[in-house]
């Protein structure tokens, strides 16, 4: 299903001889057009491709700027165009104030998908394309970047309306390690991080490790239900809604289909009946991973105690058959350096 573009609003930031983001506003909305419902999409999937996200919500300790002229803009109390330009320039200020020399692109979009009205707010770069002309003649065009779409937030509107205590309505990209990314889009926004969809995946972890050990899952069991928790919750991350307590105890246990859920009461689980959740730490359900000190490995979890033996007490991992482009390579360096140089049949 594809989005229902509302409004467009697109700025300019650009920086100034000091290094300053410094802001230019376009004078009228985007016409909405089929390029621009089609732009919209990519935007709704490249943000919920993102696998690292915050969540928060409107604080009174910060700048009430956004919040204000939205709350004047929902009660129709000023039009689009107002809310888009107060926004640039509360951006503008925060990037003079953390000093990150950012410009780009400021795309300010309403738009509509399945139930939830969506209000996204991002900072787009941009990248020269070169083509030829019929003639050959050299052609240049300047491309939103997408695909590199850090500096991005979103408010669920229908969820501010229908449910702010929650402290989720407002999700943002953490960006980049090393950066104030989460720190200036927080101020930019007016907002406190709140919930936090990191915990709330281990703790998903955990939950349900504990009900597969009380409900005597066998190892065939296990591995099926991990699978397709993985792929319900990826499934939802995916499309930017939230993880459903209630349907992710059926996903768990087909057979005892409110059993995770019951089990989670009885124990007195600390696991809310609906939240999001973080795709990249769940994927631990499936696969074990890890890197560091010249060495990289990862082997699916079913795999352990069959293939892979892990010893904890001399911290030494058995793998019993390697991949054969890896085997290849390793019987190729034993027999010495001479094993690369020989052609392989039809190679030049």
């Amino acid at each position: 299903m594809s989005v229902d573009v509302q409004q467009l609003a697109i700025n300019y930031l650009e920086l100034d001889e000091q290094a300053l983001s410094k802001a230019h506003y376009r004078p009228a909305l985007v016409t909405p057009t089929a390029a621009v419902a089609h732009l919209v999409e990519q935007l709704h999937l490249a943000y919920n491709g993102k696998p690292a996200k915050g969540y928060a919500a409107f604080s009174a300790d910060k700048d009430p700027q956004v919040a204000s002229v939205l709350g004047d803009w929902q009660k129709q109390n000023s039009d689009f165009m107002v809310l888009a330009n107060t926004a640039t320039a509360a951006l503008e200020q925060q990037l003079q104030a953390h000093q990150l020399p950012e410009s780009g692109y400021l795309l300010i979009c309403h738009y509509r998908y399945l139930a939830s009205d969506y209000l996204l707010f991002c900072l787009l770069g941009s990248k020269d394309h070169f083509s030829l002309t019929e003639e050959l003649e050299l052609a240049t065009s300047r491309h939103l970047d997408i695909a590199r779409m850090q500096l991005a937030a979103r408010i669920d509107l229908t969820e501010y309306q229908s449910s702010p205590e929650q402290g989720k309505y407002i999700s943002f990209i953490r960006g980049r390690a090393g950066r104030k990314v989460a720190d200036f889009f927080l101020d930019f926004l007016g907002c406190e991080e709140g919930t936090d969809a990191k915990a709330n995946s281990k703790v998903v972890l955990a939950s349900v490790e504990e009900y597969f050990a009380a409900a005597d899952f066998d190892s065939t069991e296990k591995n099926d239900a991990r699978k397709q928790v993985y792929s319900y919750c990826e499934e939802r991350a995916k499309a930017g809604q939230d993880v459903v307590l209630t349907e992710l105890s059926a996903v768990i246990d087909e057979q005892e289909q409110q059993g995770f859920l019951r089990y989670c009461q009885e124990q007195q689980l600390q696991v809310a009946e609906q939240f999001p959740v973080e795709v990249k730490e769940l994927k631990k359900l499936i696969k074990f991973s890890g890197q560091g000190a010249g060495l990289s490995l990862s082997f699916e979890q079913k795999l352990l105690g069959d293939r892979v033996q892990y010893d904890p007490h001399s911290d030494t991992l058995l793998i019993k058959g390697t991949p054969p482009n890896l085997r290849d390579q390793l019987q190729r360096f034993i027999q010495g350096y001479s094993a690369f140089d020989r052609a392989e049949p039809g190679a030049e």
